[in-house]
């Protein structure tokens, strides 16, 4: 898996690194704990023998994309430490139906014990995965990047985005922390009174003055300002006080395309992005207007896992 130079205006991108490791960690003992409860496996201890050694292929039941295989050994070092992992496909791989993505040795006990919290790891991420080429490879042709959102499983939302970039996809802000987004309710809920209420334009500027109240001396402040608009005359106002992404919401293709013609016009350094209704019938014909972004909730609140099973040997 390769990973893409970032433009100048991007949020940060996941790859596995040691918070995405901590992050797993944290679940895969959580897991655990779901699974045992500081007990035994009951069913395994009374029939298989302490001393049984097993082997294991972990195989997909369709075709897909592979995610997690770096989840999975972090997963097995948490089950038992002895347990040999042994990848046969790559993060980011296509997988056949019946293709084999590992194989795995060690004590038998503790491989039917850890089988479903392993299974079920890697069928989620390797799920988002295969969801987010499919989006991928729908827009393919025109310059528009598939973006994964916050609707994200909670506790599990780094993983989930690092499987949309084992996908092909990119990441939008991470956490509340990662940027300002601007949206319909800060602007009703951001002042005392109706008659008081920012405008989107005007939500622009107090932002970036905060921000840079709140930023040390002397440091240029690196918090990205995204806004969302509903209308073509909102765009208008908002792109002459340059923001680095506008969010165009639930809007039309004709509307999209004359947004994007509004912004080439003059404001060629800001990005636009497409948002609501974005299914995979729809995709193609959103990213053929030109916008530079479009944001799929989907990609992580609905996608399917992929099916893999492990199959003794």
């Amino acid at each position: 898996m390769s990973w893409v130079v970032l433009l100048s205006h991007e949020y940060r991108q996941i790859e596995w690194d040691a918070p995405s490791e901590d992050d797993c960690r944290q679940l895969v003992r959580l897991a655990i704990r779901e699974d045992l409860d500081r007990l035994y496996d009951w069913t395994t201890v009374a029939l298989v023998p302490e001393a049984a050694q097993g082997r294991a292929v972990v195989r997909a039941r369709r075709a897909g994309i592979v995610a997690g295989l770096p989840a999975a050994k972090v997963l097995l070092d948490e089950f038992d430490p002895a347990f040999a992992w042994t990848p046969t496909l790559a993060e980011g791989d296509r997988v056949e139906p019946q293709g084999a993505i590992a194989t795995l040795t060690g004590s038998a006990r503790n491989l039917l014990t850890a089988e479903r919290t392993l299974l079920n790891m890697l069928g989620r991420l390797s799920g988002i995965a295969t969801l987010t080429r499919a989006y991928v490879d729908a827009a393919a042709g025109a310059a528009a990047r598939i973006f994964d959102t916050r609707k994200t499983t909670p506790g599990w939302r780094r993983l989930e985005k690092y499987a949309v970039r084992v996908g092909g996809g990119w990441n939008h802000r991470l956490g509340l922390y990662d940027g300002v987004l601007i949206k319909d309710n800060h602007l009703a809920l951001g002042a005392t009174s109706d008659e008081a209420r920012y405008s989107p334009a005007e939500a622009i500027d107090r932002c970036r003055q905060v921000i840079a109240s709140l930023s040390p001396p002397g440091a240029k402040p690196k918090v990205l300002v995204e806004v969302e608009v509903d209308s073509l005359a909102q765009l208008d106002l908002v792109l002459a006080k340059g923001p680095d992404v506008v969010l165009l919401d639930n809007m039309p293709l004709e509307e999209l395309r004359l947004a994007v013609e509004k912004r080439n016009a003059a404001f060629a350094g800001v990005q636009l992005e497409a948002s609501g209704g974005v299914n995979l019938d729809s995709v193609a014909a959103i990213a053929a207007t030109g916008v530079d972004r479009i944001s799929v909730g989907a990609l992580t609140h609905s996608a399917p896992w992929l099916d893999v099973g492990l199959d003794w040997e």
